[in-house]
């Protein structure tokens, strides 16, 4: 048996609610978000973890932790695992950014392996600083099963990297709802993704609205 990595966006903020740009804001989760949190303690409490590696925002930090509570295991802050850099877009709304900044936002919609948010960061860039820290797992725990708490632009880069999905498609090809669980198992013949974007653990939650 391989590494079981578990690769877990954090639950709703304000911000997944309206669709603003949220990357380096360190929102907080919504009421609803920390019942996400709560319900994925519930439901997968019973897994025998390894680790769990998380970034070090409010939010994800607050996913995390019912989890790590229940199982008895210190939560490993990464800042690789941080979202997108979205420098002078954060905080707006697309509506604004495409007004203000639509050059960029073009080129960015059109190929953002390679171009970023007005002053931000790139799909690649990303893939290179989150790509370490699942290295460092891979390293750590070759036989184990670890837990992964990021972003949403993280976690879908980080599966198109494991994947060889194109950096450029990674909005097209991937999503990663709030609080959503997706799988990866590693074999013989690499990453194979066995779970995409589940939120079924959350009852009744996994029907709210947002991206």
């Amino acid at each position: 048996m391989g590494l079981t990595l578990y690769f877990l966006r954090h639950g709703e903020t304000p911000y997944s609610q309206t669709g603003r740009y949220c990357g380096e804001i360190d929102a907080e989760l919504t009421p609803e978000g920390h019942q996400m949190a709560a319900a994925f303690a519930a439901a997968y409490s019973s897994v025998s973890w390894d680790a769990v590696y998380v970034s070090p925002m409010k939010r994800t930090i607050a996913t995390a932790a019912p989890l790590c509570q229940a199982v008895g295991l210190e939560m490993q802050l990464r800042d690789g695992l941080k979202e997108i850099r979205y420098g002078k877009w954060e905080d707006q709304s697309p509506e604004f950014v495409k007004e203000h900044y639509l050059e960029d936002y073009i080129r960015w919609m059109t190929e953002p392996a390679w171009n970023p948010p007005t002053g931000g960061e790139t799909a690649v860039e990303i893939a290179s600083r989150a790509s370490l820290v699942v290295a460092e797992i891979e390293e750590k725990y070759p036989t184990g099963t670890v837990l992964l708490v990021s972003h949403k632009a993280t976690i879908r880069i980080l599966l198109c990297t494991l994947l060889g999905i194109d950096l450029g498609r990674y909005r097209d090809r991937l999503n990663a709802y709030a609080g959503s669980v997706s799988i990866v198992k590693f074999g013989d013949h690499g990453p194979m993704l066995e779970v995409l974007g589940d939120r079924t653990y959350m009852g009744d939650l996994r029907h709210r609205t947002g991206t």
